[in-house]
């Protein structure tokens, strides 16, 4: 099995031991992105769940890019909140990148705490186009 990390400069930097994805067989797997803008490496909307949430969705399409896929290759997200009274407002931004008859599936759970006390975090798993 070949791997290989991927880095991009247009998402925020990883604050531990793990990369911002891994390629492994033709998949992507994108390590969970939280509201941090990669211009000033800060957590951006501290109480505004749906901005959080757009800024999660740009990281992610900055790692998904840096590594050759896209939204539609996209097969598994999870996605963590803090409180799943949120849902609905995460649901309506995070619905705008994905077609209904090509979503990926999708676990939504609710936690106790997230890194940085946000309010959401989400990662994905996709299939580079190649290999499907």
């Amino acid at each position: 099995m070949t791997r290989q990390i991927i880095r991009t400069d247009k998402a925020p930097a990883p604050v531990g031991p793990y990369n911002q994805a891994v390629i492994a067989n033709g998949m992507v797997f994108v390590a969970g992105q939280i509201s941090i803008d990669p211009t000033t490496n800060q957590i951006v909307h501290l109480q505004d769940v749906a901005k959080q949430t757009e800024q999660i969705m740009a990281n992610l399409e900055a790692v998904l890019s840096a590594a050759g896929a896209s939204w539609s290759e996209v097969v598994k997200t999870t996605i963590f909140l803090k409180d799943m009274n949120d849902f609905a407002a995460i649901n309506s931004v995070y619905g705008q990148y994905f077609e209904t008859e090509n979503a990926p599936a999708r676990a939504c759970v609710e936690v106790s705490r997230l890194p940085k006390d946000v309010l959401v975090e989400i990662d994905c798993i996709a299939m580079l186009e190649n290999n499907s």
